[in-house]
């Protein structure tokens, strides 16, 4: 129950103070959009910026630790976007967007608060080396499906795919923190001390300012029909993403404790406002995604606090 209660509850209070600010009136849609920007334009890339830059590289890159997770993630995509063509008989886009709701977790401002408070800043390492991947691989590997998918039977320009997925990626600021970060790890770390100060200062307030605007935008989405779809990406995303996680960390490749808790606390986490964008991007699987983001979210309160339990 104290996990329940130190660990998840906050995060999601936070949550909830944004989600009743703007179901209260006391922000505008407006004005919650402009948190979101801040935070994920600025804040959250100067949070990854200065980790990335201070990260161990040789240690935080542990073959285990990253197949454990992404095998997870995939298993989910690939049981999403089979699920949605042969159980709910979906035309090939929307699969392959459901399966991106699946396949996508909220590592950054759910899985990085709670392994946070559950296990403290040294327990964060994991949880970077995997961020670091996250956007760019799913994204180009997301991007690239769907092109083929909207694409089959017209023909398919290989460099122009190649670069509308890199021009999607690198133009995510998210990513810009992210290489600017490995630039300057690289570089030994050459920047004075007053930069960095200020990148603390901005960095301290990426978490909370993106956790209540997240509730805030959660107030856009209604649970809409398509009940079997939005079981079915929650499930893969709560329960299927951190088994597989969890299986092979432990009984493939051993991972130490912290590495074992990283992968599967992220991996433990719901699709994140990401799954919706990916859909209202290419205007497919809109309606499944937001309210799996939404169903999937309330319940990880619950789920997360079981993954707890069983992780050392």
């Amino acid at each position: 129950m104290s996990a329940l209660l130190d660990v998840i509850l906050p995060v999601f209070l936070v949550i909830g103070f944004g989600y009743a600010a703007v179901r209260a009136n006391l922000l505008s849609d407006p004005a919650i959009d402009g948190l979101m920007r801040f935070a994920q334009n600025f804040a959250v890339p100067c949070l990854l910026f200065r980790s990335i830059a201070y990260l161990d590289l040789s240690a935080a890159y542990d073959i285990g630790l990253m197949t454990s997770f992404y095998a997870g993630a995939f298993a989910g995509f690939f049981a999403c976007f089979f699920g949605a063509m042969l159980i709910f008989h979906r035309a090939m886009p929307d699969a392959v967007s459901i399966g991106f709701a699946g396949l996508f977790s909220n590592s950054l401002l759910l899985g990085l608060a709670i392994t946070e408070r559950a296990y403290g800043t040294a327990a964060l390492q994991g949880n970077y080396a995997i961020i670091s991947l996250h956007a760019p691989m799913l994204y180009g590997f997301g991007i690239a499906l769907m092109e083929w998918a909207k694409s089959r039977g017209r023909g398919l320009s290989g460099p122009r795919l190649l670069g509308q997925i890199a021009r999607a990626i690198l133009s995510q600021s998210l990513v810009i923190g992210i290489l600017l970060g490995f630039a300057v790890n690289l570089a030994g770390n050459p920047l004075p001390g007053f930069f960095w100060s200020g990148i603390d200062m901005v960095a301290r307030a990426a978490i909370p300012v993106a956790l209540f605007g997240l509730g805030g935008v959660l107030v856009r989405y209604r649970i809409e029909g398509d009940i079997g779809p939005v079981l079915m990406v929650t499930t893969a995303s709560l329960i299927l993403h951190p088994a597989v996680t969890w299986l092979l960390a432990t009984q493939v490749f051993q991972l130490g404790t912290d590495a074992l808790r990283s992968a599967v606390v992220t991996a433990a986490m719901a699709p994140g406002v990401n799954a919706y964008m990916f859909a209202h991007m290419y205007g497919v699987g809109k309606r499944v995604n937001a309210s799996s983001v939404l169903v999937a979210t309330a319940l990880s309160i619950i789920t997360a606090w079981g993954w707890l339990h069983i992780l050392p």
